[in-house]
């Protein structure tokens, strides 16, 4: 919870009220995952889920039978907040190693919703960041070479991880294996080794045993021409609305 809070924070201003109501949803039906389906009940009854420890991938299977990895979630992460308005969701989502999520019921987040106005532009702030997030995927799979591809989803899942607080220089739990990243980014396995191994053999990063270090972040940014305006709502914006608001309803 604490994660979510922060990740919402940083966007959206939260009260006291906010807090509590949030704490109070993902305090409901916590479950431990590991390598299983967090959607496996009907979508248009079934509860959102918000990661609390540990990560998940979104995915499809193609044709060939080979698996593209179409978003990754991390700790604070709502994943399936796009129930909301669709009524099925369109590709499984399912837990990257041991995970622990919170079944939020829908009825109970739109009533939070409509207590807590703030938690509901926050919720749709981070709807619009995933929108982004899978808009800068689409430009990174099509028009980036094998190790610059790569180096732009490291850096993001770097700046994604800053934001619940889990990065830091001594390196971060990172449980994507290369398949996974081959899978993210549209390669092999052997160019996925290979763009790993680029990525070393630079200094940029050391990338071993679960573990994700970056020796040069302003090389690594470099090399993916990564700007990470993308990843930010900007709490400036929203606090303008709300003063025009405000200057409104006295006028």
């Amino acid at each position: 919870m604490g994660m979510l809070v922060r990740k919402l924070a940083r966007h959206t201003d939260l009260g006291s009220g906010d807090r509590v109501a949030l704490g109070t949803l993902t305090s409901q039906n916590v479950r431990a995952l590991r390598h299983r389906s967090l959607i496996d009940r009907d979508p248009e009854t079934g509860p959102i889920h918000i990661m609390l420890a540990g990560w998940a991938c979104r995915f499809a299977v193609l044709p060939s039978g080979r698996r593209r990895i179409l978003a990754f979630y991390l700790p604070g992460d709502i994943c399936d907040f796009d129930l909301f308005t669709a009524r099925q969701i369109d590709q499984p989502i399912a837990a990257i190693g041991a995970a622990r999520v919170a079944a939020v019921d829908r009825r109970s987040l739109r009533q939070a919703m409509t207590r807590q106005p703030q938690i509901e532009r926050a919720f749709w702030s981070e709807a619009a960041l995933d929108a982004a997030i899978q808009r800068s995927w689409t430009i990174n799979v099509g028009h980036r070479a094998a190790d610059r591809r790569l180096a732009h989803l490291l850096c993001e899942l770097h700046v994604r991880l800053g934001a619940t607080g889990a990065s830091g220089g001594a390196g971060v739990a990172f449980p994507l294996t290369q398949a996974d990243l081959g899978d993210a980014c549209g390669l092999t396995s052997i160019h996925t080794n290979r763009a790993i191994q680029e990525l070393r053999r630079a200094g940029l990063l050391d990338l071993s045993a679960g573990t994700l270090r970056i020796h040069d972040w302003a090389g690594l940014c470099t090399m993916a021409s990564f700007d990470p305006a993308y990843l930010t709502v900007a709490a400036e914006e929203a606090e303008g609305d709300e003063a025009v608001g405000e200057r409104r309803a006295a006028g």
